[in-house]
């Protein structure tokens, strides 16, 4: 996938000037071995800081060799002003970690006292009110320092993809679904750019794009993809080329100061009769491609897609949290290990990669298809891709500018269930425990609207980590039941 970060840690020690420098050199050296052992690449500079000067030349050591995520490393127990100092002036995400004693034997010269810098450290931290990654326990021997900067790693790549992205839309918001409104401020507030377009400009983009030279390939490429089975309208294939086309081309030329791109457009109801078919597919087609299309101009939406994108290297997908499991159907799969309200069916009319659904099929919109074409063949209506979406792990995800000024997310892990969701669209069958408490005093009683950003993986640990790191305060996530919501009437459990 293109458009997402590419994360270079670099790793700096820092040296107390009453500790010896070579305890804490030593153990630098140590941690980036084991960051080898495990393939997680990591510069490390040669400064070791004890004071200011020492400081200002680590920084220039690490902006130079093209670091974007800064390591601190108190080998011991560290100088609290230089090391904050040189977090507060370092352009990303900033870890601080700690060296943990690594013998009996040598508790006299070899001692670092970390343990207790990392206490100083957070002082002046507050103090210069920074807010940088610490892992759940920042203290370890080298093995378990270079599994913390693992772990680092992607949540460094969702802050860094955050604060370098541009989402781009078209047209507002439609009258029924005001739930997927996006307050601004919020958006400016995490370091997000935010360029908002009229419906037209896509319009008159995509017209000037008709007879463009690369349509062909693309519409092939298309065909390619769909093969024998799924290619099942052919002949709307030059069109959504065209438009995969201008969106691309759209990117490029207003990306400006920002590095990474995604969008939020308008896909209905106007939009099929003026285009002449449904975007459904070439919104899957960017997804694939890391740059993922928010339905229904939500916003919010496209951020959590990107923000998923950059957690699991993997393509992400926007969804309705839809529709219940009927009883008949939960019965006949003899699902094991959820209640039937932990499940429930994501579903979209058809904007999913192809590489995330069991035999993709291009098809019509079948809800548009009532309203527009109630009558004929599907015509304008054409453009979906259907199937059930394949098992496997899974993160609902959502992070969203809220009424009350707010923001605020949520994540659960869970997974989609290999039992056929025998509907259309791109739908599967999820399963999330405590799904029904967690609907009920989570996204209803927060206000979250119905769409959820879906990543194909585990992540709600570097979620939930680079949401604090974004200094986003209200996080959400299923309580287990024996832990009830501050809203859950207790008389009911």
């Amino acid at each position: 996938m293109i458009n997402i970060p590419d994360v270079k840690i670099g790793i700096v020690a820092v040296s107390r000037d009453c500790f010896p420098k070579a305890l804490s050199k030593k153990r630098r050296e140590k941690v980036v071995e084991e960051c080898k052992k495990i393939n997680c690449p990591v510069f490390e500079a040669q400064t070791l800081v004890e004071n200011e000067n020492d400081a200002m030349a680590a920084l220039n050591e690490i902006n130079l060799a093209g670091v974007n995520a800064l390591v601190v490393f108190l080998g011991n127990f560290g100088p609290e002003g230089p090391e904050t100092m040189l977090a507060q002036k370092f352009n990303g995400p900033v870890m601080f970690v700690a060296a943990a004693e690594e013998s009996d034997g040598d508790l006299i010269d070899g001692r670092g006292d970390a343990y207790c810098g990392m206490l100083s450290m957070s002082v002046n931290m507050l103090l210069r009110k920074l807010n940088p990654y610490i892992p759940e326990y920042p203290v370890g021997t080298a093995d378990e320092v270079a599994g913390m900067i693992a772990d680092f790693v992607p949540v460094a790549r969702v802050y860094i993809g955050v604060k370098n992205l541009k989402i781009i839309s078209f047209g507002p918001r439609p009258f029924d679904f005001v739930a997927c409104n996006a307050p601004i401020k919020q958006l400016y507030d995490i370091g997000v750019e935010v360029q908002e377009n009229s419906e037209l400009d896509l319009f008159a983009s995509f017209n000037e794009h008709k007879g463009d030279e690369r349509i062909p390939a693309v519409a092939k490429e298309m065909a390619e993809e769909l093969g024998k089975n799924g290619n099942t309208y052919p002949s709307i294939l030059e069109k959504l080329a065209q438009y995969e086309i201008t969106l691309l081309d759209w990117a490029e030329k207003n990306k400006g100061a920002s590095k990474y791109v995604v969008f939020a457009n308008k896909c209905w109801p106007a939009f099929q009769t003026q285009f002449g078919f449904v975007p459904c597919y070439v919104n899957g087609r960017l997804a694939a491609r890391g740059i993922p299309v928010a339905c229904e101009v939500d916003i919010y939406g496209a951020l959590s897609e990107f923000i998923l994108q950059c957690a699991t290297l993997v393509p992400a997908t926007l969804l309705d949290i839809n529709n219940t499991v009927p009883k008949d159907m939960y019965e006949k799969n003899a699902i094991d290990g959820y209640r039937q309200s932990d499940l429930f069916m994501g579903f979209h009319c058809g904007n999913t990669a192809s590489c995330l659904i069991k035999n993709p099929v291009m098809k019509y919109q079948l809800i548009m298809k009532r309203t527009l074409e109630p009558d004929s063949e599907p015509n304008i209506s054409r453009g979906t891709l259907d199937g059930a979406i394949k098992d496997g792990d899974v993160t609902i995800f959502r992070l969203h500018g809220s009424a009350d000024g707010q923001l605020r997310t949520y994540m659960a892990q869970g997974e989609v269930l290999n039992v056929d969701p025998k509907s259309f669209g791109s739908i599967g069958v999820f399963g999330i425990k405590e799904m029904g408490r967690f609907y009920r005093h989570v996204l209803i009683q927060n206000g979250f609207p119905h769409h959820a950003g879906i990543g194909f993986a585990h992540c709600g640990k570097t979620l939930f980590s680079a949401m604090r790191l974004l200094g986003v305060e209200n996080i959400y996530y299923n309580q287990p039941k024996e832990i009830p919501y501050p809203t859950e009437n207790p008389f009911t459990r």
